[in-house]
């Protein structure tokens, strides 16, 4: 008897405490709907990668065969590695520019000065990709656009340039104004670290006779290192996640350099004259597996910097 009640009671204490949080489950259900529909049911399409769909027409089971086109296709290839260039020098790029900005920001003595300049710079962060890109595309312009015509009055250039259709222009041009739209929010958690810093260590430095460079030198940069290797570790894991800013930004003269893993799949599966779907879905699965690796690899190295990981 004892035994049976005691099942019963484990039965009994759950029915309570879903009854007693009955509201938080309710608000959780939302999520818990979108998360079903839009990240564990796609899962079912990873059997896409071993047919071959034809309109209007059975898919024909191929096993492995996508998977081993994947390896020999070049424009995978070349996507591939564009992805990895362009996240991981846009990675760097925007720690490095977010840390000197936050230190500028940070010497600011005025407080109303200082308020401003952090508003102006985190503004572009809530503007969407498509209207930056709209902006850019009329500002780039190499018909009337601001940038080309400034050139050609000074005599720099002889001919307009289509900078989002020439392959050298491309990711300069891209990385700009990416740092222009994401630079001034990612200040954000350098400042918070720089508000934290004991008073105390600067005041010390001064009646050493520290200046402010070696101030910043030797107090600064060294109490922000350990946010600064956070933050890339964490960034690290999202590397391969880069869809949005390139795809409303590159078209066909420049997909050598540009196009990227997401965009790639895109084209093959929603945007071409002959959807494949079948190695599209092998593409996305490959990437899916190389995101993964990078997820546990930053999940182990966060351990290692500030024991606790990620997940």
């Amino acid at each position: 008897m004892a035994k049976e009640q005691g099942p019963m009671k484990k039965k009994s204490n759950l029915a309570i405490r879903i009854w007693q949080y009955r509201y938080f489950y309710i608000m959780f259900l939302p999520v818990l709907v979108a998360l079903i529909l839009f990240y564990y049911l796609p899962m079912i399409g990873v059997r896409f990668s071993f047919y071959k769909y034809t309109p209007f027409a059975p898919p024909t089971f191929v096993g492995w065969d996508n998977f081993r086109r994947l390896w020999s296709t070049p424009t995978f290839w070349d996507a591939f590695r564009n992805t990895l260039q362009i996240s991981i020098f846009k990675l760097f790029l925007n720690m490095f520019l977010s840390v000197s900005i936050a230190l500028l920001i940070n010497e600011i003595v005025n407080l109303k000065i200082k308020k401003a300049v952090q508003t102006i710079i985190y503004l572009p962060h809530f503007l969407s990709w498509v209207v930056v890109a709209s902006i850019f595309m009329i500002i780039l312009s190499p018909q009337g656009g601001f940038v080309n015509q400034v050139l050609l009055s000074l005599g720099i250039i002889k001919e307009p340039i289509y900078f989002l259709a020439e392959e050298k222009w491309w990711r300069p041009v891209y990385y700009f104004i990416n740092q222009w739209k994401e630079t001034g929010w990612g200040t954000i958690i350098y400042l918070a670290t720089l508000t934290s810093i004991s008073p105390e260590l600067y005041e010390a430095a001064s009646i050493d006779g520290a200046g402010r460079w070696k101030q910043t030198l030797y107090i600064t940069i060294p109490s922000i290192m350990d946010t600064v290797i956070i933050v890339l570790i964490l960034n690290l894991a999202k590397v391969l996640n880069l869809f949005e800013s390139v795809f409303v930004l590159y078209n066909p003269l420049v997909y050598h350099v540009s196009d990227v893993l997401q965009t790639y799949v895109y084209r093959l599966a929603l945007n071409a004259n002959a959807p494949d779907y079948g190695f599209s879905t092998a593409v996305g699965l490959f990437k899916s597996v190389v995101s993964c690796i990078l997820v546990l690899f930053s999940n182990w190295a966060s351990k290692k910097v500030r024991g606790r990981g990620i997940l």
